[in-house]
């Protein structure tokens, strides 16, 4: 499949982009609190939308660290772009981040690659055609009792005190920087289950959304819903719940009862 190849080739060239700079100098400047990009993020960026709109430059485009165009609105097929998902885990020195890349289609990922280039693991799924890491079949591990599940979180969420309801519940809380690692990590086995309670953007979940779904799990909003992309907020409220359906349902009946406000 072509869009998938691109999209490799895209993610394997940002990545070497992204390694040149990982761990050595760079310029860092905040776009908002708590919200940095390096030259990093930017020459990976670039790299990404060089490939991809020379092989498509009729698709729509969406990235983190391009000005937004509402011309993509119009367009049955978005790209959809985080050069450097995890930043501040690329800043601190941490191999907890990843290029990703998604192609949607009226709304649904039917693309998703991820790389992280410092673990050399690369994660790629095509809807309908299962999800790989390196080449191996991924799968979701099933649902359990709640009260053995290991769920992958972030730091931030956990410090804040904003996980404090599931911490007697569940087995253990397992942290992983970037959300699109959490995702890809998840369709692995790595854990049971994902949540998040901040909002997140779309190119934060894009990619690893049609990963774990191809690998047999569920990513949903406290409505129970899968998500829909290229909307004109590209910004995801709070609640977003990933693995064994049967245990996202569960999840998300405790986020309503102890956290929801």
């Amino acid at each position: 499949m072509k869009e998938r190849d691109v999209a490799i080739t895209a993610a394997t060239a940002a990545g070497q982009v992204v390694m040149q700079y990982y761990q050595s100098s760079y310029d860092i400047r905040n776009k908002s609190p708590n919200n940095p990009v390096t030259t990093a993020d930017l020459a990976s960026n670039q790299q990404i939308q060089q490939v991809i709109k020379e092989a498509f430059p009729n698709d729509g485009w969406l990235s983190e660290e391009s000005k937004d165009s509402p011309d993509r609105l119009d367009k049955e097929r978005v790209w959809i772009v985080d050069p450097i998902d995890g930043t501040l885990e690329f800043i601190d020195g941490l191999s907890e981040f990843a290029v990703s890349i998604a192609l949607v289609e009226n709304g649904i990922p039917i693309v998703g690659v991820l790389n992280n280039p410092a673990t050399e693991e690369l994660f790629v799924a095509v809807k309908g055609d299962g999800s790989y890491l390196n080449g191996e079949r991924l799968q979701c591990l099933p649902g359990i009792t709640i009260s053995q599940v290991t769920l992958l979180v972030s730091r931030t969420e956990h410090r804040r005190g904003q996980l404090e309801g599931f911490v007697p519940l569940v087995d253990e809380l397992r942290y992983i920087g970037s959300v699109a690692y959490k995702l890809g990590k998840l369709a692995t086995g790595a854990a049971h289950a994902y949540l998040t309670v901040q909002p997140k953007n779309e190119w934060d979940i894009c990619a690893g959304d049609l990963i774990v779904r191809e690998a047999g799990g569920v990513l949903w909003d406290k409505k129970r819903t899968p998500i829909r992309y290229n909307k004109a907020n590209p910004k995801q409220p709070a609640g977003m719940f990933a693995g064994d359906p049967r245990l996202v349902e569960e999840l998300i009946d405790v986020y309503l009862q102890v956290l929801d406000d």
